[in-house]
Parts: structure tokens; sequence; C-alpha cells
């Protein structure tokens, strides 16, 4: 797979524009490996969660994303950023397997377990078990983050923290609980400072 052009041409205007408007706290970027395939899992808190990841590495992040935004007049951009599209109305295998042959080209998928944006006043809302099966399936190494605050326009309002990688053992249900806990004990520690 080619990297796609026009991810390679958005991502320094996507890097400039996060930093100057959302001044986001980065922390922990340093467990994103470098090379390898790499499963970046983690809370879903807004549409601005992409392009804040994006802007977290230089490598080029696949997202897995609503098969919706193929349908959209802007289904051009969508299509030249990588992402890999997901039918949420069905357990997509397609999509699985287009992430897993990704990670096998030792690439980076970004994904978020609840599915969709948290609006509940739950931490975060059950994990669908996609990012787990994927990492376990391609070796892919597994770094969760957690995205908190509010993303205001010129304030550090927003702060997302990678956690230390680490590989998956062969019990997806254990392995979704311990993704979860990790992302909750995340935000809870954030909210408590």
């Amino acid at each position: 797979m080619k990297e796609p052009w026009f991810y390679r041409f958005a991502r320094p205007i996507i890097w400039i524009f996060t930093k100057l408007v959302f001044r986001p706290v980065i922390v922990g970027k340093e467990n994103i490996p470098t090379s390898g395939s790499v499963v970046l899992a983690g809370n879903h808190t807004n549409n601005f969660d992409c392009i804040l990841l994006i802007s977290c590495t230089k490598r080029t992040v696949h997202f897995l994303a609503k098969k919706e935004l193929l349908d959209s007049k802007f289904k051009w951009i969508f299509k030249n950023m990588g992402i890999i599209p997901v039918d949420r109305s069905k357990k997509d295998h397609n999509a699985l397997s287009k992430a897993i042959e990704t990670l096998n080209e030792n690439r980076v998928i970004g994904i978020f377990p609840e599915g969709t944006i948290n609006r509940t006043k739950d931490v975060t809302m059950p994990f669908k078990y996609g990012a787990v099966k994927m990492c376990m399936e391609s070796s892919a190494t597994m770094v969760p983050f957690v995205i908190t605050g509010k993303y205001k326009p010129f304030r550090k309002s927003v702060r997302i923290e990678f956690f230390k990688s680490y590989k998956l053992k062969s019990d997806i249900e254990k392995e979704n609980v311990k993704l979860r806990n990790i992302v909750e004990s995340g935000i809870t520690k954030q909210e408590e400072r």
C-alpha cells in the first residue's frame, strides 16, 4: 500500500493548525514506536481527536472510520487520507481484514474502541473488540492513549497522553478489559488533577 498522498500534504498543515489553535499538552509521545506495526487505541471525545493524533507522530496514522465519510461531499479527502471505512451496522470483517493487512505492512492504525464519540456520563463506553483483535492477529504493538479536556481555541485546554506500548497475549476478553482499564484509569487520573 502506498502512503496516501493527501495525508503527506495535509500533515504539516494539521500540525501547525493544532499547535496554534488548540495548543495541546502532549505526554508520552516517545511511547509511539518509530517503526513496526502499531495500534493507537483510546477514548473518543470529539471529531478533532483524529487531527490531534495526526499531529502527535510523523508516521501516517490509518484511521478506522465510519463508511458514511466516503459518501459525503468530502469523500476525496477521506479517501486520500488513508482511512479504512467501517460499516458500523454489523461486524465488518472486510474492515478488520484491511486493518490487519495494513498492520502487516508495518504501518500505524488509529482506532477509538468505543466506536463513536462518548456523549454519555460514563468514563468510557464499552470497548468493541476490533483494536485488540487486529493487534493480536498481526502481532502489532498496542499503544493506549487518553484524551482529556475540551478543544477550546487558543487555550491549553486539551491533553493527550500515550501510555507504554505492550504486546498482547492470547485471551481477547482479558486484553480488551486491560485496554479499557488503562484508558479509564488514565482519564480518571487526569480528571483528579
